[in-house]
């Protein structure tokens, strides 16, 4: 077949989302684009793709990477007019990126230098524009730097420097690119970029408006609060005689859940070991073995229910064999009908004697549709450098089902959950079991006060308790927790115990 004459002279030009294969490329190309500044991170990479993959862009012409644009969702009116880059991007992280958010901030924009006046610029900033127009959002925010402002800013004011460019007397890189695109100029920003110093670390605050931009009713309300309900299931053993009376038992509080119109309800650990009051089976790493055999059942069961009664469920804990291994594995229950789960890391002497437990091997965050969660399974709650990479990750509800015997052990799982709420400005849920088992060996007595903990705090309720059950009753509590509160709180100027943390000196790292 005679090869098509025209292939030699076509060129592929392609854009489309950063992959984690393009790291090294797009860390290239920035030391390209900007020699005098430090380049991104591969972990801060890592973090936009995993929190707004479709907010990192990028051009290849040919199978090679030419040019990139990064951005992040916000509420822009939670910054203040002087907000350093720093500040708006979360140290380059964006776990500050909010979904619910109005506007789409650029953090960066960059071209290689031989492939400029091709308007690959120009490419990324539509791509920008669909972006923000399929998002329905209402504007692109970017604060951009003025690199031309060093060569005057002996005889000019920023001001007076931009004012210049606006009227074409001179040109400036970025900021001349910008008003060419369809941006305007708001404000200045003084000591916005400290590496940044040829524009004298100003920048020039620029706001492109959507014009087919919809206000949403969601939006306009939650602008202001957006609360979340929690239903916590203090949960009590005793004996049944079948799964169908266990599934009668779980329907019953999730049904409760959602008659008080419940966005989670909340399970506690171990629970299904109620099952074993009708196996049989007196040797305990015998009888969590047939427990396992009935996780099929608990994943229907559970998933059904999510969907039914239209509330996310934290399915309290399962054991699971995994490769001839068993573990003690929490699961999330989406009304969306998808499931996540978190292996229980940290395993007591207790789980690994009698029943043979070994520990998982990975963090996870969860994204619902009430904001950013994760779980830890009881004991896991007493290790600080877990909730701490956890809120690193975006989590603002870390739910605790929990198993205690007596109430000392109660109150390491409490008081632990509580400094997890303060020192990482989150909302805490911890949910136990009461009763007993008397026909099942090594599930001997049951002590719990399940509660629902805020950072303690004036923005709060009372003590950093927003609900607490009764101490060894089987019972529900309710209580709702506001995210828009707290990522308000987050950001205030009193207490920033999560964002004043000093990574200069120190940092937490997982290891894969």
């Amino acid at each position: 077949m005679a090869t098509d004459p025209l292939s030699q002279f076509e060129k592929k030009v392609i854009i489309r989302t950063i992959e984690r294969r393009d790291f090294a490329k797009i860390i290239e190309l920035q030391s390209s684009c900007f020699p005098n500044m430090s380049p991104w991170l591969p972990e801060q990479l890592e973090s936009h793709v995993r929190i707004f993959p479709e907010g990192q862009i990028c051009v290849e012409l040919d199978g090679e990477i030419i040019g990139s644009c990064s951005s992040l969702i916000v509420n822009f009116d939670d910054y203040f007019e002087q907000h350093t880059y720093t500040e708006i991007t979360d140290k380059g992280y964006i776990r500050n990126h909010n979904p619910r958010g109005g506007n789409l901030y650029g953090m960066e924009v960059m071209v290689h230098p031989d492939y400029r006046r091709m308007k690959i610029g120009r490419r990324l900033y539509e791509a920008r524009k669909r972006l923000a127009e399929h998002l329905n959002l209402k504007s692109i925010i970017v604060g951009g730097r003025i690199p031309g402002y060093h060569h005057y800013s002996d005889r000019m004011t920023p001001k007076e420097y931009a004012e210049e460019v606006l009227q074409q007397n001179i040109y400036d890189p970025v900021l001349t690119f910008q008003m060419m695109n369809g941006f305007t100029l708001k404000r200045i920003i003084t000591g916005y970029l400290s590496d940044d110093a040829d524009s004298k670390n100003y920048a020039a605050l620029l706001e492109w408006n959507n014009i087919e931009y919809k206000p949403s009713i969601d939006k306009l309300h939650y602008k202001m609060s957006f609360p979340v309900r929690i239903c916590v299931v203090q949960y009590m053993m005793k004996k049944i005689d079948s799964f169908e009376e266990f599934a009668t038992q779980c329907e019953h509080y999730v049904d409760v859940a959602s008659d008080y119109k419940s966005d989670f309800a909340v399970f506690p650990e171990n629970f299904t070991m109620q099952l074993l009051s009708f196996l049989e089976e007196r040797s305990p790493s015998l009888a969590i073995r047939k427990l396992s055999t009935f996780t099929s059942q608990y994943m229907e069961l559970f998933s059904d229910l999510a969907v039914k009664y239209n509330v996310n469920i934290v399915g309290g804990s399962h054991f699971i064999e995994n490769n001839n291994r068993m573990y003690n594995v929490a699961h999330l229950f989406r009304r969306d009908g998808t499931i996540e789960q978190q292996y229980k890391l940290h395993i007591s002497p207790n789980e690994r004697k009698w029943w043979g437990i070994n520990g998982g091997s990975s963090i996870g965050v969860f994204n619902t549709d009430c904001g950013k969660v994760s779980i830890q399974l009881s004991g896991d709650i007493e290790y600080p450098e877990l909730s701490r990479i956890m809120a690193e990750q975006g989590a603002q509800i870390i739910f605790v089902p929990f198993c205690t015997e007596d109430r000392q052990t109660f109150l390491k799982v409490k008081y632990c959950a509580q400094a997890r709420a303060i020192e990482n400005q989150a909302f805490v849920v911890t949910a136990g079991t009461v009763g007993n088992l008397t026909h099942v060996d090594n599930v001997d007595i049951q002590y719990a006060q399940s509660g629902i903990y805020a950072p303690a705090d004036f923005s709060f309720p009372r003590d950093g308790i927003a609900g607490e059950c009764s101490e060894n009753t089987e019972t529900v509590i309710m209580a709702e927790v506001d995210m828009e509160v707290l990522e308000r709180y987050r950001k205030s100027q009193d207490t920033l115990s999560f964002q004043d943390r000093r990574t200069d000196l120190y940092s937490l790292k997982i290891r894969t």
